[in-house]
């Protein structure tokens, strides 16, 4: 893991893709969090962060992810890279109709054989302001999401 300060004294950190990347950044937005007086966000934006790392980690494979972390006027914005190029895939929830939920994708990846993923960015949509994919060149994508005081 490699880490720097940027001016706004976010972060904008590298991990290898291991699955204690998400609890190592958990632990630094929580100290951020806290340092900037915005404890009142620190639970949806570790959940949040939980889930776009634990995607990241899950593509890239053996390679490295990226996060970084802005603090902005009224809230934060979290973004999460990695080296893979699918798009985050969206399923609707267990139970729920189309009618219910007409722009969920439901078509599931290989990995959600068991049915329990791919709900991870209804979380996210559902805690953040706002939420979004851009892709990246020559290959991945960063994953964000904005979140207000």
């Amino acid at each position: 893991m490699s880490a720097r300060a940027v001016a706004d004294h976010g972060l904008d950190t590298a991990f290898l893709a291991a699955w204690t990347a998400p609890a190592q950044v958990r632990m630094q937005l929580s100290l951020r969090l806290a340092s900037w007086g915005m404890a009142a966000i620190a639970e949806d934006v570790e959940l949040i962060a939980s889930e776009l790392v634990t995607n990241a980690v899950r593509h890239a494979g053996d390679g490295e992810i990226r996060v970084r972390f802005t603090r902005e006027a009224r809230g934060v914005l979290l973004e999460v890279w990695d080296a893979c190029d699918r798009r985050p895939v969206r399923r609707r929830p267990p139970g729920s109709t189309a009618a219910e939920h007409p722009l969920e994708v439901a078509a599931p990846e290989p990995y959600h054989d068991d049915g329990m993923g791919g709900r991870g960015l209804l979380i996210v949509e559902e805690l953040a302001a706002q939420c979004g994919v851009v892709p990246t060149g020559p290959r991945g994508k960063w994953v964000w999401a904005r979140v207000a005081l």
